[in-house]
C-alpha cells in the first residue's frame, strides 16, 4: 500500500523572489530562503499562508547569492539546519562580497549546515517523505542546484530560462538533465511557473 503524502508546493516570496514551501504533510523543505535582513518579512508570509515555522525541517538554497541564502544563518537560529550541497561549499563564504552593511547580512556559520552529496540527496528527502533528488544545474553559476521531484516539479533557482540559453552551452546541457530526469513542471526562482515544451503557467493555489 502507497502512504506517500501528496506533494503541495506553497510560494512564501517576496521582492519578486519566489521562496517555494515543498510539503508532504508537515514535512516540509523551505527551497531558497530570502533576502538577508527581512527574518520578519518570511515569518510574516509563512504565518499568511498556515505553515508554522517549526514544521520546516531543512532550508536549501538553490545558489549562493543574496536574494536567495540572506536569511541561511538567521533561519539555522530559528532551528532549521541548512542543506548544503558539497559543489556548494567553496561559494558560501564569498556570499559576505555581494552585501553592504545596510543590508543586514548575517554571515553563514558551518554550525547546523548539513553537507550531502547529490548521490544522497535522496535517500534525505525521502526522510522527510518527498521522492525527488537533487542535482547539479550549473548555468547562471557552477554552484547552481534545482529540487527535482519525481512527480515531474523542477525547482531550478535562477537557471536561465530554456527558451533563452541558446548561447548558453551549459545552462543548456542542464535543462537536458532535467528532462531526461523526468521534469515536466518548473518553479523558478522568477517569474511564473511553467510546463516544460509548454508556454508558461500561472502558479496553482
Amino acid at each position: 500500500m502507497n502512504t506517500q503524502r501528496p506533494v503541495t508546493v506553497v510560494d512564501v516570496g517576496y521582492r519578486s523572489t519566489h521562496y517555494w514551501v515543498v510539503s508532504a504533510g508537515t514535512s516540509r523543505l523551505l527551497v531558497d530562503i530570502g533576502w538577508p535582513g527581512t527574518l520578519g518579512t518570511l515569518k510574516a508570509n509563512l504565518a499568511k499562508m498556515g505553515i508554522p515555522l517549526h514544521e520546516i525541517r531543512y532550508a536549501l538554497a538553490t545558489h549562493y547569492h543574496i536574494d536567495h541564502a540572506g536569511l541561511a544563518e538567521e533561519l539555522k537560529r530559528e532551528g532549521v539546519p541548512l542543506l548544503v550541497l558539497e559543489v556548494q561549499l567553496e561559494a558560501i563564504p564569498l556570499m559576505k562580497t555581494w552585501t553592504k552593511p545596510a543590508d543586514r547580512y548575517v554571515e553563514i556559520t558551518e554550525k547546523g549546515n548539513v553537507i550531502l552529496s547529490f548521490e544522497q540527496s535522496r535517500d534525505l528527502l525521502a526522510q522527510m517523505g518527498l521522492a525527488g533528488e537533487i542535482l547539479p544545474t550549473p548555468g547562471h553559476t557552477n554552484h547552481c542546484v534545482s529540487l527535482l521531484l519525481d512527480n515531474g516539479f523542477a525547482f531550478t533557482g535562477d537557471l536561465p530560462a530554456e527558451a533563452l540559453t541558446f548561447n548558453n552551452p551549459v545552462a543548456l546541457a542542464s535543462w537536458r538533465l532535467l528532462r531526461e530526469k523526468g521534469a515536466t513542471r518548473v518553479y523558478p526562482a522568477h517569474g511564473p511557473v511553467w510546463s516544460m515544451g509548454d508556454r508558461p503557467v500561472k502558479p496553482t493555489p
